[in-house]
């Protein structure tokens, strides 16, 4: 998986649109909109949920919790395979990453609890690691197929209304996710700021 790979297939947004395979007029607009529809996810959900190509080093600010522990908010990270962690140039082994359990559930550490006697002379905590999501989660593949399909659609929609007034069925296209894609991912949207 790469980072900020698409989230659905084309075969499968075609198949929820109800396209026969063998139906290849509309593929691009499709691709183009499940390209969208996943940037789109990524923004509404505040994160990404693919994986670097190798690991790589991001620092991040280090604050203190209520505990007198310190406390490092990090990008999401589910592999602790081949993980440095350093502050001012010293190997650091931190207290805990929370949630506790978190990839075992198919969830990312957020942070990481460092001891109360790390010396920190410059604020920042020193990462190098696999960051991301090992797999997307299927209920983010399926909003992704949602959006596009919506997406898809958007070009027979004039002036943003689908449906018909007369019939009682239009719907003004907004330009943000639609509303069954939010309730779909509001497990995945990241609270707080990581910098």
């Amino acid at each position: 998986m790469a980072w900020e790979p698409d989230y659905a297939q084309l075969d499968d947004v075609k198949l929820w649109l109800r396209i026969p395979d063998d139906d290849t007029t509309d593929d691009t607009v499709i691709a183009d909109a499940i390209t969208a529809s996943s940037r789109a996810v990524d923004e509404h959900c505040k994160r990404q949920f693919g994986l670097v190509a190798a690991p790589e080093l991001r620092s991040y600010p280090i604050a203190y919790s209520a505990g007198g522990l310190r406390v490092v908010m990090i990008d999401d990270l589910m592999s602790l395979a081949g993980l440095v962690l350093q502050v001012d140039g010293v190997d650091v082994a931190p207290v805990r990453w929370w949630p506790q359990n978190a990839p075992q559930r198919g969830r990312p550490y957020t942070r990481v609890y460092l001891p109360a006697a790390t010396v920190c002379t410059s604020g920042t905590a020193d990462l190098t690691a696999s960051w991301g999501w090992t797999a997307v989660p299927p209920t983010v593949a399926t909003a992704t197929k949602m959006q596009a399909a919506r997406l898809a659609k958007r070009r027979d929609a004039p002036f943003g209304v689908a449906g018909s007034p007369e019939l009682g069925s239009e719907l003004r296209l907004l330009a943000k996710v639609d509303p069954d894609v939010a309730v779909t991912l509001a497990k995945y949207v990241r609270r707080g700021t990581v910098h």
